[in-house]
């Protein structure tokens, strides 16, 4: 793990975090606890739970409180807020919207997905939202994902509950500094995770006819890696931090630059070579 940044006068501040048992969200309690925040880890899975507390304990000087529990179930949110107590910030993590395109939609599925992330960033934000605003501030940071700005076919039901997320942080955000709170978001790329890897195993399904070759599709991805759970952990606590005060109702993407090339992997002569010789092989 990557040690503090400069000082962002985070220390004794107490965050919030949902599906923090691995990946992006996990990445987030080691980084707010490095500044000294006192953290509360949200997900479903306990033994994974209780291993980071375990780990975080160990490695820094602050309090941690787990919270096992299955945060798409519809009576989740308030349960949660009620068992943590008020927060300073609140980073809105969990979310597994199904890949794939329209034609392999299980919508039970697609519906707990869209309970989870999409309903369930809202309803907890809006808990949240009343208590910093009677507590005088408070800063909200949701984890989208770049399919929201750059909609992909193969990912429809992940692009569609993502750009709904955008919009919400977006408006939210526009009016919430006028109650001391800031609402932001971070719209990452393909990060290596153990999410990715099931959703590139999808993705080489459809476009190879192989979840297997998943792994070839990172030659394509700028920089021929994916983003690291940390790179995108390192800039939400600069988002929620003081330093960024006069931040919000925006989303900053982290993704290599793929959203602004407007295609999901790179194709370049490198990728193209790549592949051409794997069909010569």
């Amino acid at each position: 793990m990557l040690g503090p940044l400069t000082n962002l006068h985070l220390e004794g501040k107490t965050v919030l975090i949902t599906g923090a048992s691995k990946g992006i969200g996990l990445s987030a309690a080691h980084a707010f606890a490095a500044e000294g925040c006192h953290v509360h880890l949200a997900a479903r899975d306990a033994v994974a739970l209780e291993a980071a507390r375990t780990d975080l304990l160990a490695t820094y000087k602050v309090k941690v409180t787990i919270h096992p529990m299955d945060l798409a179930a519809t009576d989740a949110m308030p349960k949660l807020a009620e068992a943590v107590g008020d927060v300073d910030i609140l980073v809105n993590n969990a979310g597994d919207i199904p890949a794939g395109p329209i034609e392999s939609l299980d919508f039970a599925v697609v519906r707990r997905g869209f309970q989870l992330k999409v309903l369930g960033y809202m309803e907890l934000t809006q808990i949240y939202y009343a208590r910093m605003k009677a507590a005088g501030g408070g800063v909200i940071v949701n984890d989208i994902g770049n399919s929201g700005e750059n909609w992909d076919a193969n990912y429809i039901a992940g692009s569609t509950g993502n750009a709904a997320v955008m919009a919400f942080t977006r408006a939210l955000g526009g009016v919430s500094l006028d109650d001391g709170i800031r609402v932001v978001g971070v719209n990452p790329g393909p990060v290596a995770t153990d999410r990715m890897v099931k959703l590139m195993k999808r993705r080489a399904l459809d476009t190879h006819g192989d979840e297997g070759r998943w792994e070839e599709l990172f030659n394509n991805y700028p920089g021929g890696r994916p983003a690291t759970p940390e790179e995108v952990a390192e800039l939400m606590v600069f988002l929620a931090s003081p330093r960024a005060g006069y931040i919000t109702g925006t989303v900053v993407t982290i993704d290599g630059g793929i959203a602004a090339r407007g295609s999901i992997i790179k194709t370049s002569k490198k990728a193209v070579a790549i592949e051409q010789a794997r069909l010569a092989a």
